[in-house]
């Protein structure tokens, strides 16, 4: 599975609908409104870099409203469990 932060410029005023036709997208599992020089944040899990390149591209690129994107590639995820996990090793708690 390959994680993408697509971080997006939007024409003023136009966040709600650029939102909610990036979620309508398939492979668009989240979109945030965030403040700073983005306007949108959308994260995308798909099956290949191919998949990736016509979502975005293809797609998102094309919404009316949106002004420009810049996309991440995620190399690994982590979550709070995790990172939790990472500091527990050799915790005398969590041996027994």
């Amino acid at each position: 599975m390959i994680s993408a932060i697509i971080l997006i410029e939007v024409v003023q005023g136009r966040v709600p609908e650029v939102a909610q036709a990036l979620i309508s997208l398939p492979g668009v599992t989240e979109a945030y409104s965030v403040a700073g020089p983005y306007d949108l944040v959308a994260i995308a899990r798909v099956a290949e870099h191919e998949e990736l390149e016509r979502l975005v591209a293809g797609q998102i690129q094309k919404i009316a409203g949106i002004e420009s994107t810049e996309t991440l590639i995620a190399f690994r995820a982590y979550s709070l469990r995790d990172l939790e996990a990472m500091w527990d090793i050799g915790n005398e708690e969590t041996m027994g």
